[in-house]
């Protein structure tokens, strides 16, 4: 029998995603009260600009005041979509503490403050759920904390920024340059006017951050990963991958010690075989592959960003948390009870595809070679080219740690035969 009390949402933010998550809440408003058990009702949407219209949403309902908003004590779950640390982390405690459950979408957020609001919403016996804060639509964080629960997750291993991967399939599949590929990247909307966070990796970083923490049962924080962004990635890069039948990724990777007494999170640009599921994944599209020791491979794929994918995972999070508070529990809170270390980069094994510019003269393959293994590191193919007195010499190795790779750079520049180190490259997937 449904309850005929509607249980009251405010919406903190009303711009892309925002907007479609009125609109939905509108426009299904009757599924989604079949869905919960009980009418689901916008009581309040907080926005920077009132005056701007909003197609739809009562003016009535709209404010300035969030602060106000989310003291009312009548409001059953607050919607946070406003992104950024401040005011989104005291507009959410302050939900909890007055009795609200919260849904967000914030991940820069959640990979820094995400053990506070854990804490938050647990002392104040309230939810705190966030799928939409990782890959968009693709629904993620309920099958790792929920699905996958039982399991013991060893990688995960994904494309979770789609204007990245936009850029990179472009110039993958046209030999366009970087900035070219920007370009077209921005003026189709993929990219920002300023697209910093997306080419230099600190959206993938904080979405690493979360998908580490709920994989590994332990606490991940931004500054845990490590981070390098795709704007050195260049043709001749693609080229080289061609050769080797791969492809370039930027991609963030959580993984598991072999010993299972670390984990590790990263993202930077890599090399990917052709044969590995994520280097099909084209366009602005996300997909991240999981490893755990019962469920085997599993691969999540669809748009990891946009108005109307946002907000179907977090309407998916609003029912969710709207039949917890029905039923009078919660859900599934922070688990870090591993808490593991997290190693540093240099500790990172993987194997590593180095292009180095050399004098084209007997004995420079024999010098670079005794520099590889004196500092440990395996050689696993190597293609020389030369033309009027200059080389290219490739070199791919066997997996190596990437301290014993950096020493073995170092030493390579300071060979009288090296002129220069054209790119470094790492290589996974295999």
């Amino acid at each position: 029998m449904m309850r005929t009390r509607p249980l009251k949402v405010a919406l903190l933010g009303c711009g892309v995603v925002g907007s479609e998550v009125a609109r939905i809440m509108t426009t299904h408003a009757d599924d989604l009260a079949a869905r919960v058990g009980a009418p689901v009702e916008l009581a309040g949407v907080a926005v920077r600009r009132p005056d701007r219209v909003r197609q739809g949403i009562d003016p009535a309902l709209i404010t300035t005041d969030a602060t106000a908003l989310v003291k009312r004590g009548d409001i059953d779950v607050v919607v946070e979509v406003i992104g950024g640390i401040e005011p989104a982390r005291t507009l959410i405690t302050t939900a909890f503490e007055h009795g609200a459950s919260v849904v967000s979408a914030n991940k820069a957020l959640l990979a820094q403050d995400g053990a506070a609001l854990h804490a938050a919403a647990e002392e104040n016996g309230e939810d705190l759920y966030y799928e939409a804060a990782v890959a968009g639509a693709i629904p993620l964080i309920r099958p790792l904390r929920e699905s996958l629960a039982g399991d013991k997750v060893n990688r995960v291993l994904g494309i979770v920024n789609g204007t990245t991967n936009f850029i990179l399939d472009k110039m993958d599949s046209t030999g366009a340059g970087y900035q070219e590929a920007l370009d077209e990247a921005t003026a189709l909307g993929y990219a920002e006017a300023d697209p910093t966070a997306d080419v230099e990796g600190f959206d993938a970083a904080a979405k690493a951050a979360i998908l580490a923490g709920i994989a590994f049962h332990t606490r991940v924080r931004l500054d845990d990963v490590y981070r390098e962004g795709m704007t050195e990635v260049t043709a001749a890069d693609f080229a080289s991958a061609k050769q080797m039948g791969c492809t370039i990724k930027l991609l963030a990777i959580c993984e598991r010690a072999e010993d299972g007494g670390s984990v590790t999170a990263r993202v930077h640009p890599a090399m990917i075989p052709l044969t590995h599921p994520l280097a099909s994944v084209r366009g602005a599209y996300n997909a991240v592959f999981v490893e755990s020791d019962a469920a085997g491979q599993l691969m999540f794929y669809g748009p990891g960003a946009g108005g109307a994918p946002t907000a179907s995972a977090v309407l998916g999070d609003l029912v969710a948390v709207c039949r917890n508070r029905l039923g009078g529990a919660t859900g599934p809170g922070e688990s870090a009870y591993a808490a593991l270390p997290v190693s540093p980069m240099g500790e990172v094994v993987t194997r590593y595809h180095i292009s180095l510019d050399v004098a084209d003269k007997p004995g420079v393959l024999a010098q670079v070679a005794t520099v590889f293994a004196e500092h440990g590191v395996s050689i696993d193919t190597v293609r020389q080219q030369g033309k009027d007195g200059e080389a290219s010499l490739v070199v791919v190795t066997h997996r190596a740690s990437d301290a014993s790779l950096s020493g073995t750079v170092e030493a390579l520049r300071k060979l009288d035969t090296v002129r220069g180190v054209a790119s470094i490259m790492r290589v996974e997937g295999e």
